[in-house]
């Protein structure tokens, strides 16, 4: 056909391949977990993921066979991302943190032939080496004690290999959800949908990456993909500062010194970082850009990094989108907004990149879709070339006859698309026909100078069939009593959503992947009563 385009497939070693040819001299740098450092460069992730694929090879794997990493962030488990892909296979991140049977099931249901891991997990690799079945090599990325060293192992290639080629719909990684019901479920990635993801990151709504960008990626490279880094990144040509421990005063020292522009994770590590610099007196890094997601971020924490001159992204996204499905960017209007509506606007979750489509329906029936007014609250669904169709190995799809994914949470969509989240389907609570969010009187409440933690859950009601608790945590050293925190709460909420109890505890439980567990937390107080 004449005036056609050419048929470039997508595969994601075309991304590593452009990194070292366009910014092969742009270093990563790695701080390890004795203290060391190495520093490499995007030409040498490329001739050691060649030198990986060669090796994997050499042990017999073929393509689509699965390869575990059991790691945290470092340059070699990113030559992993490139070179398990290269020979072309799926590479696995194992997330370390889950329970023993999570463990087993996850790798064995993965099918995994071969596994990479850091020293640091050697009591886990040992613990269950006899129950990961399918393992049939391990290799150790930092020690050679116990297994081959990664830099021994593929030292003994000399590089010279062709990536594999095949089809942009072959799979190229899988990272499994964390099962807060049930076993946890595999989402398995294609090339294509991969590739899309990460250029639609580089969008400057989302991470607005450029050459000069150093990013410290915080956020592991074993949870929901490292919301795409490696890859934006190597399309980008940024520099990354990689660290194996999330110490505070570590990754201060690194950020300071390497001149860190970029930093993505958790609440939970904003606010570490935070406690560090308030101990020492010190300011927070001169951050250029600080993405947040995994959960709710709490005004209080966006007003301090913004005060820093720190552009807060607030994001959103699951295992099952890649992860991204909106960032908080600065809106057309951003330089009219005053200091606290700049706030309130970064606190929601941000509109949805190129690539996704949003959507609310009622909670009640699911059919009805619901309006974009910025004040209807609904169960959140969610479909593009990036979200998942069918789970790893699952008998039906994960999506309805529309293609639409049911996210699981509930939330508020405005008119200029912004999304505010208010809960998860699973732990919004129903009071008197009426929905309170449990995640909207948690962050309200941790906003009181001497809360370090709340989480809020729906507990039986003879009346009102569910009123909402607040258990909290008090910060080291502080305290104030349930009226205090109820008088915090009053200006902020509706009086109806008001607590009917609060709780003070020592601790609140969390799933594997940092997030407040209100499963757990509704079974250790199985037995609480609320009285009419």
């Amino acid at each position: 056909m004449l005036g056609a385009m050419q048929n470039w497939t997508m595969r994601i070693t075309s991304v590593i391949d452009h990194a070292a040819r366009e910014a092969g001299s742009r270093e990563i740098v790695t701080r390890w977990a004795d203290g060391t450092e190495t520093r490499t460069d995007w030409s040498g992730i490329r001739r050691d993921a060649l030198k990986m694929a060669q090796a994997l090879k050499a042990l017999g794997l073929k393509p689509g066979d699965k390869v575990a990493s059991l790691a945290m962030n470092h340059s070699r488990h990113l030559v992993s991302w490139y070179g398990v892909a290269g020979m072309g296979g799926v590479l696995h991140t194992v997330n370390p943190r889950l329970f023993e049977d999570q463990l087993e099931y996850i790798v064995t249901h993965a099918e995994d032939k071969v596994l990479c891991y850091d020293a640091a997990f050697q009591p886990i690799v040992d613990k269950m080496k006899d129950r990961w079945t399918t393992v049939e090599h391990y290799i150790c990325y930092d020690s050679n004690e116990n297994a081959p060293a990664f830099e021994d192992w593929i030292g003994e290639q000399d590089g010279d290999y062709e990536w594999h080629t095949g089809p942009e719909t072959d799979p190229c990684m899988i990272c499994y959800t964390s099962g807060t019901t049930g076993n946890p479920k595999g989402v398995q990635y294609e090339h294509r949908s991969t590739m899309m993801h990460a250029l639609a990151g580089l969008q400057p709504a989302a991470f607005n990456f450029s050459a000069s960008s150093v990013m410290l990626p915080v956020v592991p490279m074993f949870h929901a993909a490292s919301w795409g880094l490696p890859y934006a990144g190597a399309m980008a040509g940024i520099k990354f500062v990689f660290s194996a421990v999330n110490d505070p005063a570590v990754l201060h020292e690194l950020m300071l010194r390497e001149k860190v522009t970029d930093s993505a994770g958790v609440p939970t590590v904003w606010l570490a970082h935070f406690q560090y610099c308030d101990a020492e007196g010190i300011d927070l890094p001169p951050l250029k850009a600080a993405t947040i997601g995994g959960s709710a971020c709490p005004k209080f924490m966006i007003e301090r990094l913004m005060k820093n001159g720190t552009r807060v992204q607030h994001a959103w996204g699951m295992t099952e989108t890649s992860p991204i499905g909106t960032v908080g960017g600065p809106t057309w209007d951003w330089d009219e907004l005053t200091f606290e509506e700049k706030v309130q606007k970064t606190a929601m979750q941000g509109r949805p990149i190129f690539g996704v489509e949003l959507r609310t329906v009622d909670l009640d029936d699911m059919a009805t879709e619901l309006p974009r007014d910025g004040k209807t609250s609904g169960a959140l669904q969610i479909r593009g070339p990036w979200i998942i169709k069918r789970y790893f190995k699952a008998e039906k799809d994960a999506v309805n006859n529309d293609g639409w994914f049911d996210t699981g949470d509930v939330g508020i969509i405005h008119p200029d698309g912004t999304l505010q989240l208010t809960d998860r389907t699973k732990d919004v609570i129903k009071s008197g026909g009426e929905w309170i969010s449990s995640v909207e009187l948690e962050n309200a409440a941790c906003g009181h100078p001497s809360v370090a933690e709340a989480a809020c859950v729906g507990m039986y009601h003879p009346k009102w069939d569910e009123r909402p608790v607040l258990f909290v945590v008090q910060k080291d050293g502080a305290e104030c009593s349930a009226d205090d925190i109820l008088d915090y709460l009053k200006p902020q909420i509706a009086k109806w959503w008001m607590p009917d109890a609060i709780e003070f505890v020592d601790d609140i439980p969390h799933t594997a992947t940092g997030k407040i567990s209100k499963k757990d937390l509704r079974d250790r107080f199985a037995d609480y009563k609320l009285e009419a």
